[in-house]
């Protein structure tokens, strides 16, 4: 697979840190964005549409397309299983835009092994007591789930050196520009 005339860029973040708020923001400021959509195992938040924010699957048909070879990466993240189907990563590569995956730690080794000069951005949550408060109060996770996020949240922090850069999320407009500048330049 060719990357093309586009850039790749990898987005990682513990879970609560405001990845995906930080990205809505940036594609409203950077036009030629293409956003790969995840494919994984959890169950669909509320508002959320398959093929739109994930391609959600059952364990077992996750366990089929494995199977046939259909991921360019997978990984076990918070119990659950997400990955980047090979289907979804042709459709992005097409074209001379600015490709975002949307990834953890784990997927972003995976395409840095396909693609060596990616550029790697990791979002961090100003302090865990912060994630912590996030986690909570967006009201979607059990409390097991939301234990499981916050240890997890520990080890991905510790790999934030192995990252391109790293943005900490204090401020949502501050952190969207640092990221959308990243991006762009």
């Amino acid at each position: 697979m060719s990357s093309g005339k586009g850039k790749l860029v990898v987005v990682a973040a513990p879970s609560g840190a405001g990845k995906g708020t930080l990205l809505k923001r940036v594609r409203e400021m950077v036009p030629n964005i293409v956003m790969t959509v995840s494919a994984t195992t959890r169950q669909p938040r509320p508002g959320e549409t398959h093929g739109v924010e994930y391609y959600f699957y059952s364990p077992e048909e996750f366990d089929r397309l494995i199977e046939e070879d259909a991921f360019v990466e997978w990984a076990y993240v918070h119990g659950q299983r997400y990955g980047t189907l090979k289907s979804e990563l042709e459709r992005v590569l097409a074209g001379d835009n600015i490709v975002v995956f949307e990834l953890d730690v784990q997927g972003m080794y995976s395409i840095r092994e396909l693609y060596p000069d990616i550029v790697s951005i990791f979002i961090a949550p100003p302090n865990m007591e912060e994630l912590k408060r996030r986690l909570v109060t967006r009201g979607t996770n059990k409390p097991d789930d939301t234990a499981l996020r916050l240890t997890n949240a520990e080890i991905e922090l510790a790999a934030s050196s192995e990252f391109d850069h790293v943005i900490v999320n204090d401020d949502v407009e501050r952190a969207a520009g640092e990221l959308a500048g990243i991006i762009a330049g």
